[in-house]
């Protein structure tokens, strides 16, 4: 790819922008920071040193111009009159919210000592706290990262939304590969597995809008009738937590038809006589009484996508978040290969692109600084756990360090997260752009810069393409980068390797194997002149197999896993939480809730921008108009959900687009700005899945009442 000709790196010729521009306009390339497999690159308009306009690059082949309504309010954002703007120093009680300016000297200084007297005992009573705030290399994880391992902290296991999917896809076809995502446009059936991208992932459901207009059929399947699903050919509603059981019916009329690719699967898979002894099993009758969905709906679906060619899954993290979650993702990733979809360059599957990329990471985030690295590194905590490690982990967590999430609103069993950060000998740091849930009880309050203020280079997990940030504009008021304060944080401490004095385009370097052909011979230098770069891939990259498996098979049945003692086979494995393995706790708590993103909203990202929260206007919840009879429930009440773990409010909106006994609660409000004082975590459960560590949000029984007397602001 030839960069274009650029004055400096991030600035737009006037070309790319429409024509002739004011001698006091410029407009600067960035890219999207958050947790959405778009990543779209972004177009900042600046005039007289203020944000103006965020765009989408109509150059970029997926963002094609278009933003989702949340980002392309960035500046709001940016500009929000409650920005944290200076360092603030804990004046009120833990959650109170109250605070006191402070300089950055002394809050440094201050931040430093405490974390070396902790260090001084254990540093493993230190603990930092992180996820997709920005997902960049250099403010996400790069120096922070490099920060914590050398001062020998506890290691955060980031398991909060993917690894049970990583887990399943990689012990299936080796890793986080997949189709691009431009090429579901030219497929001709399309399922979209626990996803709904008009909210989560529009850019691809532009291309599955294009395939649609070829001719193809698209096919939802998702226990809610969602936006997607009501613009789709056909809906599958199978019960939660219940997609391996589909999957495994699908492969018994695959099997049982022969739709098979006999040649295919002899050549590139392993485990197949395994698999379909397994398979037998799930007639389409027992599928239909587990999923609840009709038999006929069963037979009819394997039929369609056994003799449609292209065929194309995209997968998604609706499937993953109960208990079966990563056999769930195991046992979906073997269709491709069963009916030899991947030969099609249109055919096959995307869950994550992620592992697609020339990525380092050892380089980046340098484990190597750990002390006792690699044979005995410092403890491990689970983040979904975070409220049970608060208030039991063993030596206990005296420090933490809270940047790019707000655990108090996104993790769950609320109730446990929020006694553990109220704990008065916890010493809590949070980098923040604004007073969150979390944010209120920390000791120290200090002031990050948003994307539009700062350098970073963005990696995707659901396209090809690399992307840089160009600072649109200076820091407002006094926030610092995240990479800065860290930097800031091991001087004072002494710490002085060099990795933790790199430069922001350093860690760029170090995260990417530039080396890599799939890159072209580009270089830092060319992706900031183009603004994005795209990883070479092949049209049908497991067309003759080559699946980055041991093997080099789709493995069917993994030896990995039996040696592990786990079963090599995908299997459906039930909810925790159902009348089946459950009973009592189902007599009380009936109701099966799902959690899926608000429209608006980005897990709690943009829960405080004005025009987002007013388009969104309350939490609300979906319930069948029967189930709400049931309860007395009128359309429009105030309700409340709970079980034993807590409870919180919301709007009822009786829907037919919800099968009877579930309710669909949009997520995540912050704590604070919700009616009663809690979201949905109030109820969720912090149990791992079956592989990975991964949460089960959605893995979840509640009973709901009209909302009693109280506060519902």
């Amino acid at each position: 790819m030839t960069p274009e000709p650029h004055p400096a790196p991030g600035a737009v010729p006037e070309s790319a922008s429409g024509g002739v521009r004011p001698a006091a306009e410029r407009i600067v390339r960035g890219a999207c920071p958050h947790d959405c497999p778009d990543t779209c690159a972004l177009l900042v308009t600046v005039r007289d040193g203020r944000v103006v306009d965020v765009a989408g690059d109509p150059d970029h082949p997926t963002t094609r111009g278009a933003l989702c309504a949340k980002v392309s309010r960035y500046a709001e954002r940016t500009y929000h009159p409650e920005r944290v703007l200076r360092p603030m120093r804990r004046v009120g009680r833990k959650g109170e919210g109250r605070f006191e300016p402070i300089g950055w000297d002394e809050a440094l200084d201050d931040i430093a000592a405490r974390l070396a007297a902790v260090a001084a005992c254990d540093p493993q009573r230190i603990l930092p706290y992180s996820y997709a705030g920005t997902m960049g290399w250099v403010q996400g994880e790069g120096m922070a990262s490099r920060f914590f391992h050398k001062l020998g902290a506890s290691q955060l296991d980031r398991t909060i939304c993917a690894t049970a999917g990583a887990a399943g896809i990689g012990f299936t076809l080796g890793g986080q590969v997949g189709m691009d995502v431009e090429r579901f446009a030219d497929a001709k059936l399309i399922l979209i597995w626990g996803s709904n991208p008009i909210t989560s992932n529009l850019h691809f459901w532009r291309f599955a809008q294009d395939a649609r207009r070829r001719g193809a059929t698209l096919v939802a399947i998702d226990p809610y009738r969602s936006e997607t699903a009501a613009r789709c050919h056909r809906h599958v509603a199978p019960w939660p937590g219940t997609d391996a059981a589909l999957a495994l019916g699908l492969m018994h009329v695959l099997i049982a038809d022969g739709l098979v690719d006999r040649d295919y699967v002899a050549r590139h898979t392993l485990g197949f006589d395994e698999l379909a002894a397994r398979a037998a099993r799930w007639t389409p009758e027992r599928t239909a009484a587990t999923c609840g969905v009709g038999a006929d709906e069963v037979r009819a679906l394997a039929r369609l996508y056994g003799t449609t060619r292209p065929a194309a899954i995209r997968l998604n993290y609706g499937v993953q978040r109960t208990h079966g979650g990563a056999n769930a993702v195991r046992a979906v990733a073997s269709l491709p290969a069963l009916v030899g979809a991947w030969r099609d360059p249109a055919g096959g599957l995307l869950l994550s692109s992620s592992g697609m990329l020339p990525l380092t990471p050892q380089r980046h985030t340098r484990p190597d600084l750990m002390p006792g690295w690699p044979a005995r590194p410092p403890r491990t905590i689970n983040m979904v756990r975070i409220g049970d490690a608060l208030l039991g982990a063993d030596p206990p967590i005296e420090a933490l360090v809270v940047y790019n999430s707000n655990p108090v609103a996104v993790a769950p069993d609320s109730e446990r997260v929020v006694a553990g950060f109220a704990r008065e000998d916890l010493f809590t740091v949070v980098l923040e752009h604004f007073r969150t849930d979390t944010a209120d009880y920390a000791d120290y309050l200090l002031p990050a810069t948003t994307q539009l203020e700062h350098f970073d280079v963005h990696r995707t997990y659901g396209h090809l393409y690399l992307a840089v940030n160009e600072p649109a504009i200076a820091p407002l008021g006094e926030a610092r980068p995240n990479a800065d304060v860290f930097r800031a944080l091991a001087r004072r401490m002494g710490l002085d390797d060099p990795a933790l004095a790199a430069s922001d385009e350093d860690i760029v370097r170090d995260a990417i194997d530039w080396n890599d052909p799939r890159l072209g011979g580009a270089d830092l230098a060319a992706l900031r002149a183009r603004g994005w770069l795209r990883v070479a891939a092949a049209a049908a990259p497991f067309a003759d197999g080559g699946f980055p498996t041991p093997s080099g098979k789709c493995e069917f049945a993994s030896d990995r896993l039996a040696a592990r003692g786990l079963d090599p086979l995908p299997d459906w494995v039930p909810p925790r939480e159902s009348a089946a393995t459950a009973p009592e706790r189902a007599r009380r708590y009936p109701l099966a809730m799902i959690s899926p993103p608000a429209r608006n909203f980005l897990n709690s990202t943009f829960v405080n921008v004005p025009s987002l929260r007013a388009a969104e206007r309350e939490p609300a919840c979906e319930v069948h108009p029967d189930d709400a009879a049931e309860r007395g429930i009128a359309d429009g009440a105030m309700v409340e959900l709970f079980n034993d773990r807590g409870a919180f409010r919301a709007r009822a909106r009786h829907s037919d687009r919800v099968r009877r006994g579930l309710v669909v609660a949009w997520s995540t409000w912050w704590h604070k700005l919700a009616p009663g004082g809690r979201n949905v975590n109030a109820v969720t459960s912090a149990a791992l899945t079956d592989l990975g560590r991964g949460p089960t949000f959605y893995d979840c029984l509640v009973q709901m009442r009209v909302a009693p007397p109280g506060d519902a602001r």
